[in-house]
């Protein structure tokens, strides 16, 4: 058994707030007893203007939002997944990165966001996340001390192959730190978590951007901490905030062996 807790933001394009308000927040979560501690999409800076982000943002070894967590990290002993990052990989190429942080403050692995948020919602709302992010090419887990786990970020979690391969590969726990819009969160964000968390037997850690940020842009919140049989072990509506919750590997693995469905393709 081990606990872990979801931190739910609203983020902006000031990473030095965005990290104290996250630091705050991880505080929260070690007087909750947590083991592992993750944070939403794009925790560190809340944009999608490639020419201010290419401005903003910097290496993974300059990124001072990343060396604030490590310091964290390392300071309470606490795993922590940054939800992820908005890194600078070339003069004009940027990536969404998931960055995994073990109890000594040192970067164990990281995933760049596969999928790209290109949508035509209405004549309101559009995003074309491709225009400013290079995606990632492969998929990502890590053995962490209570069990395996796949790394995923927002809307990759409409693409349940990804899910299937982290699964077959062994994850026990899947994780999608998001910032879904409000107008397809309140439609698509519980039924797609749980299917994702039923259909896998995995647990599904789900932390999220959450109320209407700077620039108007509206995110859903609904941070959400799932069992392996689909039920919601803890929610946050759409304050900034953490959720903690005792998680149990066994489960995963005592659904499978009950009910083989991941022999079954």
């Amino acid at each position: 058994m081990f606990k872990v807790s979801c931190i739910q933001l609203r983020s902006n394009e000031n990473k030095e707030y965005n990290l104290k308000v996250t630091s705050k927040l991880i505080k929260k979560a070690v007087n909750q007893g947590t083991d592992f501690i993750i944070t939403p999409e794009v925790s560190s800076v809340f944009s999608l203007n490639k020419k201010k982000l290419l401005k903003i943002c910097t290496s993974m070894r300059e990124d001072s939002y990343l060396k604030g967590i490590r310091n964290l990290a390392k300071n309470y002993k606490k795993w922590i997944l940054i939800g992820s990052l908005i890194i600078k990989i070339s003069k004009n190429k940027l990536a969404n990165r998931s960055v995994l942080i073990d109890k000594s403050g040192k970067v164990r692995t990281y995933y760049d966001k596969i999928h790209m948020y290109d949508v035509n919602l209405s004549k309101k709302e559009k995003y074309f996340e491709s225009k400013s992010f290079s995606p990632g090419n492969k998929a990502k887990t890590f053995n962490l001390p209570w069990g395996k786990i796949g790394l995923t970020i927002c809307y990759d979690l409409r693409f349940p192959i990804l899910y299937r391969k982290l699964a077959k590969s062994g994850s026990l726990f899947l994780t999608v730190p998001s910032a879904f819009t409000e107008t397809t969160g309140k439609k698509h964000w519980h039924s797609l978590l749980k299917a994702r968390a039923i259909e896998n037997f995995c647990y599904v850690f789900a932390p999220a951007q959450g109320g209407t940020h700077y620039n108007g842009r509206k995110t859903f919140g609904h941070s959400l901490i799932i069992s392996p049989d689909g039920k919601i072990l803890k929610e946050l509506k759409k304050t900034e905030g953490v959720i903690t919750a005792a998680v149990n590997p066994k489960l995963s693995k005592n659904l499978r062996s009950r009910i083989p469905s991941l022999r079954g393709d």
